[in-house]
């Protein structure tokens, strides 16, 4: 979408490291994950204060679903400014949620 930024991801993304990986290649293994990597049951086992529970808006599908019908194909115009609330709550939960699961490994 913008062929000017290009260079910049790509470096940014050689420098972004997936904190799945500890996760699923069983690096670090937790009863409570029950055989999963996901962010879902890692973040409860390791980071029990932070949950998705309380929110609107549950999981990166639902996220992804509803940003693109909110702001891309503009079919929920009367829903738009709470779903942009909702992302937004999801995503600093996300955001917190790494940086948190971050520095549990780090402490290792």
């Amino acid at each position: 979408m913008s062929p000017e930024f290009k260079q910049f991801y790509e470096e940014l993304n050689n420098r972004v490291v997936d904190l799945m990986i500890p996760f699923s290649t069983c690096a670090y293994v937790h009863k409570d994950f029950f055989g999963s990597a996901s962010i879902k049951k890692v973040l409860p086992a390791l980071i029990p204060e932070l949950s998705y529970k309380d929110l609107d808006i549950h999981a990166g599908g639902a996220a992804q679903r509803l940003w693109m019908e909110a702001v891309l194909d503009n079919k929920r115009p009367n829903e738009k400014e709470k779903i942009l609330s909702d992302l937004l709550k999801y995503c600093e939960l996300d955001t917190l949620a790494m940086v948190r699961i971050y520095q549990f490994l780090n402490k290792l």
